[in-house]
């Protein structure tokens, strides 16, 4: 009898990240293909006008790269921790939070210039990302409890927060009893690029080019590696697994932070509770597919980018917008699989004999 197994390969498959991530995506939009085929669309026209709206002419690209700023910090955040093993899954409120800061460096700052209120807005939001990772790296460092229960239970934490705010003293008293906070002053804004891209897209290019040389090509990431895969090894080297775990996730929060004050001050005109849209959750989508390397994190972001709004362009075709959370979920199990082969190869080997009927009797 001959049976599959997976086995390690020597060494991994050269250009195993972008492989894993071309197939990936290849295997979502043929899968699309027939889920379109079956409801009735053609999926021709649906394609085109995904890739016209997220990438037909410059206005689209700026849409594009607005919603791939979020996506990608928050999916930064999620590989900055997994660089050394933890997983980060408190994203989601940490955005929360720093979009809290950062509009309450607003309502304090109304006064101020416009740089000077933008530099205190985004340092406020990841301050607030920060603070909120707070709690689960000292949970973790000093009495070992799982950061992946802590940080996801803080997400509904940082909701309430928002909606008591919006809903009582900060609610903006001319918005009709709608529960909506009051609007950003205008020099809260972010200055734009071109069309309506937002120079948030250059702060988050800028970080996630800091922690990729970070983490690949200093002591620091060398450390964090070290400490992820053998806290033993970490240990013997001198290195401080306490202080390892509270700098990681406290940095990790402050990235997600970031991206919160940057939605904020760069998309939204003020604060409410769908301000993370799950851009926290999707991050960790985007960390794995990145295989938790910050310097994956910045392509990934703009393919996602361009798939939600791509999406949502096609609803005026008669299509749910749905199928962009469907083809993100394709893409994302199509890379993993990819991914897996990329290091494994399947070998077939025989296995034991079937027993016999005597043998089966005994």
């Amino acid at each position: 009898m001959i049976r599959p197994v997976l086995v390690r390969r020597e060494a991994p498959l050269r250009g195993g990240q972008p492989l894993s991530f071309a197939i990936g995506l290849v295997v979502a939009l043929t899968i699309g293909i027939v889920l379109l085929m079956g409801a009735g669309h053609d999926p021709l026209v649906v394609y085109e006008r995904m890739f016209v709206a997220a990438l037909g002419d410059p206005d689209s690209w700026a849409v594009t790269l607005n919603r791939a700023v979020p996506l990608g910090l928050a999916g930064l955040a999620v590989a900055i921790a997994g660089s050394m093993g933890l997983w980060n899954i408190g994203a989601e409120g940490q955005i929360l939070v720093g979009a809290v800061f950062a509009a309450g460096v607003a309502r304090v700052g109304e006064g101020w210039s416009g740089p000077v209120l933008l530099m205190a807005m985004l340092a406020g939001g990841a301050v607030g990302g920060g603070l909120w990772a707070l709690g689960p790296a000292v949970a973790r460092a000093k009495i070992g409890v799982n950061e992946i229960l802590t940080t996801l239970m803080l997400n509904e934490v940082a909701l309430r927060l928002i909606q008591w705010l919006i809903h009582g003293p900060w609610k903006d008293p001319d918005s009709y009893n709608f529960p909506l906070a009051p609007m950003l002053p205008e020099q809260g804004h972010l200055p734009t690029l071109f069309g309506r891209a937002h120079i948030g897209v250059v702060v988050a290019v800028a970080v996630i080019a800091l922690f990729a040389v970070a983490v690949n090509r200093t002591a620091w990431g060398f450390e964090l590696r070290v400490a992820g895969s053998s806290g033993a090894t970490a240990r013997y080297a001198g290195i401080s697994l306490e202080r390892k775990i509270l700098t990681v996730l406290m940095l990790s929060g402050a990235v997600a932070g970031l991206a919160g004050g940057i939605e904020l001050a760069g998309t939204a005109d003020r604060l409410t509770e769908g301000i993370s849209n799950g851009f926290g959750f999707a991050g960790i989508i985007v960390a794995a597919l990145a295989l938790m390397r910050p310097s994956g994190v910045a392509a990934v972001a703009l393919l996602f980018g361009a798939v939600q709004i791509g999406g949502q362009s096609i609803q005026t075709l008669g299509v749910s917008s749905s199928v962009s959370t469907i083809l993100q979920a394709l893409i994302l199990f199509g890379a993993i699989g990819a991914g897996v082969l990329s290091r494994y190869q399947v070998r077939l080997l025989p296995g034991d004999p079937e027993p016999t009927d005597r043998q089966a009797e005994a």
